[in-house]
């Protein structure tokens, strides 16, 4: 490992105070070490050292999570053993909030402050910590100082031992993967580190160099997703007219079990199944990830909610346009994989009535608008419970099919001459390019206006303020298409519950439909069904043969360890199971507008 060079420190001095506007000499300078000395028992050591200093008191803080993740997630509950020392000795910190520390810095030029964090969570926004691999999430590693959220830092990682590789987006100094800076805290907290022994390899897309880090093991081929994912990242440059970065990094977390993302400026962090990838579905699966994370780049990290950046970093950061943010990424995530010609206009078509019956079968979307989805992110989205379910609805499942209704008529209305596309890439433009900052919910809904070329009120207050059941067959109408109920003639009776295995061949229920059989006649979750009518319960499906809508069964429960008979009317099964299929003989409008979407 190269040792960081004293006047390559100086450069790099020069070269921040001229880029960042407002750093004037003897400004703070900030430096960390990291190191891994118990990475057995899932720790990292950090210190941080910042000189410079002209005042009084300086005050670190810890943020309280992460952009992309939007629950409040106390970052410094991972943080122990914190001191400080000036010239060698000791000085007070004093944890004066539930992430700030105070240090009386009168009269001190330079404070080291040393920390441990403790890494244990699997998460895509959580730092982990063992002896096989350092995964660094950096907000919820770095202390920074109030007030300075602008001022670059270098970072130096000292591996554990047997670790030879680095993976991040942040820039290295002398070509030293192991020593980084970051322009500001912005960038330092939308840059994971890897550290560990990763498989790495390398492409170049959209005239961008990509790495991607395998981490974990598992059953991919390097060279078919050499292939492959190019032309994801090819398609989706192509939406929005530019790639902004000069190079992007994957952090791919591959686990017995794994799933989920999370979008950084120039990478992100994936989770998936080690050995997944053999299967078409697990591949495909995987594909989808890639093509929604790597969307996020323009949608949500530049072309983004007005309040989403500058970021808070101790409070939460509200916003109505999460169903853009992530909804019409959710959207873009299969349909890029059809423009690219990776999936087939069926599987495509299968996918977006996949997002239909979610959203469909979801009694939760009867109660909370997509805007208020949004907006509640904070306190519903990430603290889901047993009622979710029944009070809620996803902003990703309702927002891609709000994306699909929108993208459908403003290709119908130009005659297919323009799509979604246009307005991605008429927002980015406007908004991240040339008035650098972010849009409003007004501003947006003003873009769909422009490029459909008719007012949206009614369609907003329906749709994403309004809980209007979804037209579905007008807008697949535009396309030649129209849904099909495969459940419409099933006429069978239910609990109108969810279930899992208990104790034995007893079934644990885990969620209770509003409006169902066993809402109104009071079943409730968590109760253990033992037997319906007096017959043991060894498969919920087959539980209630013989049995019509109108009947009365006496389910048999233990709850809170009483056993108790609760008598229940038999309800109708609602459930849907739509698909989306071709209108008998569609014109010629319709067949241009399908070749238009689906890029027939």
């Amino acid at each position: 490992m190269k040792k960081f060079k004293p006047l390559a420190l100086a450069y790099l001095i020069l070269f921040f105070m001229k880029i960042t506007p407002g750093h004037a000499a003897g400004t703070a300078k900030i430096s960390y070490k990291v190191t891994f000395p118990e990475a057995q028992a899932h720790y990292a050591d950090v210190e941080m050292t910042v000189s410079g200093l002209k005042q009084a008191d300086l005050e670190l803080k810890m943020p309280v999570w992460t952009p992309g993740s939007y629950l409040i997630r106390e970052f410094a509950k991972n943080i122990e053993s914190l001191t400080a020392t000036a010239d060698g000795k000791a000085i007070n910190a004093l944890k004066v909030s539930k992430n700030t520390w105070k240090i009386n810095t009168s009269g001190v030029n330079t404070v080291t402050v040393k920390y441990k964090v403790y890494a244990f969570e699997v998460s895509v926004r959580t730092s982990f910590v063992d002896v096989s691999e350092g995964f660094l999430s950096t907000s919820g590693i770095f202390l920074y100082p109030k007030n300075m959220l602008d001022q670059p830092s270098i970072i130096n990682i000292t591996p554990y031992k047997g670790w030879s590789k680095v993976s991040t987006s942040l820039e290295k100094v002398n070509g030293d993967p192991f020593t980084l800076q970051s322009p500001n805290y912005d960038i330092l907290y939308d840059s994971p580190i890897e550290v560990g022994n990763q498989d790495v390899f390398s492409f170049d897309a959209a005239g961008v160099k990509y790495e991607v880090a395998m981490c974990g093991g598992g059953n991919y081929d390097k060279e078919r997703l050499k292939k492959d994912m190019p032309k994801i990242i090819e398609a989706e440059t192509a939406v929005f007219g530019e790639n902004p970065n000069k190079h992007y990094t994957f952090i791919v977390h591959n686990r017995q079990r794994g799933g989920g993302g999370l979008e950084h400026l120039s990478s992100t962090v994936l989770g998936a199944s080690r050995d997944a990838y053999s299967s078409e579905r697990g591949y495909n699966g995987f594909l989808s990830l890639v093509a929604h994370e790597h969307f996020h780049l323009w949608n949500v990290k530049r072309l983004r909610p007005i309040v989403l950046g500058p970021f808070d970093y101790e409070n939460e950061n509200y916003t109505t346009d999460l169903w853009i943010a992530e909804g019409f990424t959710a959207y873009y995530q299969n349909l890029i994989l059809r423009h690219a010609g990776i999936a087939t206009p069926e599987s495509y078509l299968a996918a977006m009535a996949g997002d239909i019956n979610t959203v469909e079968n979801q009694p939760g979307a009867k109660i909370q608008p997509l805007a208020e989805a949004s907006f509640d992110a904070w306190i519903k989205s990430y603290r889901p419970n047993e009622n979710s379910y029944n009070t809620g609805i996803s902003y990703y499942d309702k927002g891609a099919v709000i994306a699909m209704l929108l993208d459908l008529q403003i290709i119908n209305n130009t005659n297919a001459k323009q799509s979604l596309d246009d307005v991605m890439r008429y927002m980015y433009n406007t908004y991240y390019k040339q008035k650098k900052r972010g849009y409003t919910d007004a501003e947006f809904k003003q873009a769909f206006e422009k490029f459909s070329g008719q007012n949206l009120d009614e369609f907003y207050a329906k749709y994403i303020n309004g809980l209007a059941d979804i037209d579905y067959d007008k807008y697949l109408g535009y396309a030649g298409y129209k849904i099909t109920n495969a459940f419409a003639n099933v006429n069978e009776p239910t609990l109108g519950i969810y279930t899992r295995n208990g104790n034995g061949d007893n079934k644990l229920v885990t969620t209770v439909l509003r409006g169902g059989a066993g809402w109104i006649d009071g079943i409730n979750v968590n109760d253990e069904i033992t037997a319906i009518n007096g017959a043991p319960v060894s498969d919920m499906n087959t539980a209630l043969n013989g049995k019509k809508i109108g009947d009365k069964v006496t389910v048999t429960v233990i709850r809170d360890g009483i056993t108790m008979d609760i008598p229940v009317t038999l309800l109708k099964n609602n459930r849907v199971n739509y698909k989306i299929e071709e209108v008998a003989n569609p014109d010629e409008k319709q067949l241009t507008v399908r070749k238009k979407w689906l890029k027939l």
